[in-house]
């Protein structure tokens, strides 16, 4: 997968201007320069480099393990938490959150990292680091739980899934829905161009994903894209009235938003139960 790096600000420096709306305290880390060597610093976005270390570090323990850097199997995939149907419908519904820190070899790992990489350094600011972690974890099981479905409707109960594709899906949909806001103290060109870089990643990736599968080199799960990528959209709705409301406030709505999410997710898993 490819992604139009952002560049610049993702809010600017303090002006002496008072903004029209009180800003939450996370406009203090926000509004540092957004730029590629400031990503580096892992106390700005600590929620993106948990994510990035918890999936290395289940990669590099894999191949401790004796699994191929570059084709494992499925049997192996299985046994580090990657989905299955079957598995899963006979009680292993855990797999539906540790699958996204599986990957399929070092080029999987490689790409989904990147990715997530510029996205966080992009959404952590808007969302803080318990939001991020919140998103990048509902998203993925959503993904998964599309996935699932899918392959309950179409008695494919023999496929194995493993990535963090639908997690990083659902921060580029979560980042289309925020950076809509145009109460955000940044300016309107630079939310468009933001915006419209992750627009493009999302398409971009979604179109590679569905022109993988007809091709025999590899197949990807665009369930778990689209599954991802709307649950994320979802998300960012009821986010956005409370994001220049105060600390407070919009902390209150993301618990509210990502706790109804949750339950949520587990009544469409008992919807899908339903189905065999």
């Amino acid at each position: 997968m490819s992604f139009p790096t952002p560049e610049g600000e993702v809010l600017p420096p303090h002006t002496d201007a008072a903004p029209a709306q009180p800003i939450p305290d996370y406009e203090r880390e926000a509004s540092r320069p957004n730029s590629r060597a400031r990503g580096w610093n892992i106390l700005v976005t600590p929620g993106t480099y948990i994510l990035l270390g918890i999936n290395i570090a289940v990669f590099c323990y894999m191949i401790l393990r004796g699994v191929s850097p570059s084709n494992p199997t499925p049997g192996q995939l299985l046994y580090f938490g990657a989905t299955n149907t079957e598995f899963i419908l006979h009680g292993q519904w855990y797999r539906l959150l540790t699958a996204t820190f599986v990957h399929v070899g070092l080029l999987h790992i490689a790409t989904n990292m990147w990715c997530l990489w510029n996205l966080g350094l992009l959404g952590e600011p808007l969302l803080g680091p318990f939001g991020l972690i919140a998103v990048y974890v509902l998203t993925g099981v959503a993904g998964n739980l599309l996935g699932l479905c899918s392959n309950v409707i179409f008695h494919d109960y023999g496929s194995v899934g493993a990535g963090a594709s639908g997690a990083v899906f659902g921060i580029a949909g979560i980042l289309i829905v925020l950076l809509s806001n145009k109460k955000l103290p940044i300016p309107a060109f630079e939310l468009k161009r933001l915006r419209r870089s992750v627009i493009q990643f999302a398409v971009l990736n979604l179109i590679i994903g569905i022109g993988a599968n007809f091709t025999s080199i590899v197949r990807i799960d665009n369930h778990a894209h689209i599954g991802g990528f709307l649950s994320g959209l979802a998300l960012g709705v009821p986010l956005v009235p409370r994001m220049t409301s105060g600390r407070t406030r919009y902390l209150a709505r993301q618990k509210l938003t990502f706790a109804a999410a949750a339950f949520l997710l587990f009544l469409f898993a008992y919807f899908i139960t339903k189905l065999r």
